[in-house]
């Protein structure tokens, strides 16, 4: 007795199919709008920063929308804060960025010549062959950096990123608990699912919270640190270089190493007598923020695997340049945190 043949599209083979086409036009939506979600992205990490202070304005205001009003002082306070770090900083700031873009030419020439690591250590017999490996890759290196600062100067030259970044981080604040609150609800409580997201949720806000500002302290702190002592020590372009050692800090891995071979290179082609200490000193403040300074500014929730890190920052460089790089630390640290509570959730338990 003969079957008749399965047909190719019973309901299992167009769920499947419907499955898949949801996932692919999702996924071509998410690409489409890859600014769009990135200015959002931006937006929540602005939000975490401001956070601890609009829940501290909070407490002298009256309980009537006083989420608004707190929102509201601290953007005030912050925009005379940061006027009054550029009154100070920004002219010194401007004429040695002035300076070093007249020099640069002449310093971009004698990089790309090749001879960095001979120039710092003359004596030592293995300098040439580290010159001869960096003048192999540099031209990639170069294209490589270029290709990535200029994306996100081009991204951050957009007004409208600057205007809608703390437009959409204010109903984000504003917004914050009904928001979670709102997507929570809509998870069923069946075998305690609803209480799993939440904790989930938890886990999350602290993990992002705590990495958005250890990340700016750590940044502040390199900046004071290394522009005192540029100072002191006659390091040409002192705040430049302070400038490019705390903007660093937010690129994890890629972002310091990028920052000491600049800052050794700008000070060896720029006069500095002694590039060598200028180098040992860096590295030690790499071994200072790595091991001292970050396991006690970030919680333990942020801790990753070196290897796994490395990973993550040339990952999300590949997926989204620098935002990617930035965002790729937190990323797997969020995921890492679900993991976790997935894999220790009983249903029913």
């Amino acid at each position: 007795m003969s079957h008749p043949a399965p047909s190719l599209l019973d309901p299992r083979t167009l769920r499947v199919l419907w499955t898949v086409l949801v996932v692919g036009g999702a996924l071509a939506v998410l690409y489409l709008l890859r600014t769009v979600l990135l200015v959002l992205i931006f937006a929540v990490v602005f939000a975490y920063l401001i956070f601890p202070l609009v829940k501290l304005a909070e407490r002298g205001l009256p309980r009537s929308g006083r989420r608004s009003l707190a929102i509201g002082a601290v953007y005030l306070v912050l925009i005379a804060a940061l006027s009054t770090i550029a009154a100070l900083v920004g002219p010194p700031l401007g004429r040695e960025l002035a300076a070093l873009g007249q020099k640069f030419p002449d310093i971009s020439a004698q990089i790309q010549s090749g001879r960095v690591i001979s120039n710092i250590f003359p004596r030592w017999g293995g300098a040439e062959v580290l010159d001869d490996l960096v003048r192999a890759h540099l031209p990639q290196v170069v294209e490589y950096a270029q290709r990535g600062l200029a994306g996100a100067l081009r991204w951050l030259s957009g007004a409208w990123v600057v205007i809608m970044v703390p437009i959409f981080a204010f109903f984000f604040l504003n917004d914050a608990e009904r928001i979670a609150d709102t997507v929570t609800g809509a998870i069923d409580d069946q075998s305690g699912w609803r209480g799993l997201s939440r904790t989930i949720a938890h886990d999350l806000h602290s993990v992002f919270g705590e990495y958005v500002r250890a990340l700016v302290l750590l940044s502040a702190l390199t900046f004071v640190v290394w522009a005192a002592l540029f100072l002191l020590a006659g390091v040409p372009y002192a705040l430049v270089l302070a400038a490019i050692g705390a903007a660093a800090e937010f690129l994890p891995v890629v972002g310091p190493i990028t920052a000491g071979i600049t800052i050794v290179s700008v000070a060896l082609f720029s006069g500095f007598a002694h590039p060598w200490l200028l180098a040992l000193f860096i590295v030690i403040w790499r071994l200072v923020q790595d091991y001292v300074s970050s396991p006690h500014i970030m919680g333990r929730g942020v801790e990753l695997h070196p290897g796994l890190v490395i990973f993550g920052v040339l990952a999300g460089g590949e997926l989204a340049g620098v935002a990617g790089m930035f965002l790729s630390v937190p990323a797997i640290a969020g995921l890492r945190a679900i993991w976790r509570r997935l894999r220790d959730f009983r249903p029913g338990g």
